[in-house]
């Protein structure tokens, strides 16, 4: 199974097409850290993070993890942890995951820079929410209603081909 991000606003996944929003500055093949860019190039998925406070876990084939008030995802180019899930840490910088807003009520981790990482190549690429579609830092981004159709189609084998 893929999942495929056609160009800068359609993810597709067999027969189905869903519209998506990617970086801001579009996607590119030497993402760096910071850069507003979606990585191009095929990755796997990882867990499915969801919000057990907001949201149900649905019906899914992949690992599931809750995001808890201490979660983050370090972007800290000095880290050890670099591009890995942390538990919050006022040394290290980092990106919280348990968020004000909607967005993180679910993502799924792509696992860009992730197996072997790569200090400043990027970090916290996520499939994760959005209502207004309008551009990310670098995650994909698509609509509730769409992602809970997402996890139907997809297991943990599945990658993500983006260019």
């Amino acid at each position: 199974m893929i999942i495929h991000i056609k160009n800068k606003d359609t993810l597709i996944v067999e027969e189905f097409k869903f519209k998506c929003c990617i970086g801001k500055k579009g996607i590119r093949k030497n993402k760096i850290e910071g850069d507003y860019c979606t990585p191009s190039g095929k990755f796997e998925i990882g867990k499915l993070y969801w919000r057990p406070d907001r949201v149900s876990l649905p019906k899914n084939r992949l690992i599931c993890k809750k995001i808890k008030k201490n979660m983050a995802w370090c972007n800290d180019i000095k880290s050890k942890f670099y591009n890995k899930e942390i538990k919050i840490n006022k040394k290290i910088k980092y990106e919280k995951l348990y968020r004000n807003d909607y967005k993180y009520d679910y993502f799924i981790l792509i696992k860009y820079n992730y197996n072997k990482t790569i200090k400043n190549k990027g970090s916290a690429i996520f499939i994760h929410l959005t209502k207004s579609y309008s551009p990310t830092a670098g995650c994909i981004a698509i609509s509730k209603k769409d992602f809970l159709i997402l996890l139907k189609l997809i297991n943990k084998n599945t990658k993500i081909n983006i260019d």
